[in-house]
């Protein structure tokens, strides 16, 4: 089961992503997970939220460019290669990951973020391998 992750360009600039955080925050959007890669120019902030489609229409609203993107967040168990396991799954099954980045959302939970751009075909052989895939609904519970 995929759910919506907000990417934004943002100017490789003091205080821009504080201002994209500002807000987020001033329209209650609750960031779960973040991931920063930028260059000398612009850089790319990919976010898990409480709600990526608002985040994203208020940020564009005010002059920003968002975007979002449908993602995997793959539940991990806690034991030595278990992530390892899971993606030599997917490497079986000729899926590519485009990017991969943390979540953690409980003491005893450990979550992995993973875009492809082959969405169903991961969908189906997450799902009959029995790899555990966070929902919508629990992400918004969060």
């Amino acid at each position: 089961m995929t759910v919506k992750q907000l990417s934004v360009f943002i100017e490789n600039r003091r205080g821009r992503l504080g201002e994209v955080l500002h807000v987020l925050k001033e329209k209650d959007v609750s960031i779960l997970s973040m991931s920063l890669a930028d260059t000398s120019e612009f850089g790319l902030l990919r976010l898990i939220t409480n709600d990526a489609d608002k985040g994203c229409e208020v940020l564009n609203s005010l002059g920003f460019s968002g975007t979002v993107t449908n993602v995997f967040i793959i539940k991990l168990p806690h034991v030595a290669g278990a992530l390892q396991n899971i993606l030599e799954i997917i490497s079986a099954n000729d899926i590519d990951i485009e990017y991969a980045y943390g979540m953690s959302v409980e003491a005893n939970d450990a979550t992995i973020v993973v875009k492809t751009s082959q969405i169903e075909k991961a969908e189906k052989v997450l799902a009959d391998n029995g790899i555990g895939t966070m929902s919508p609904e629990e992400l918004k519970a969060l």
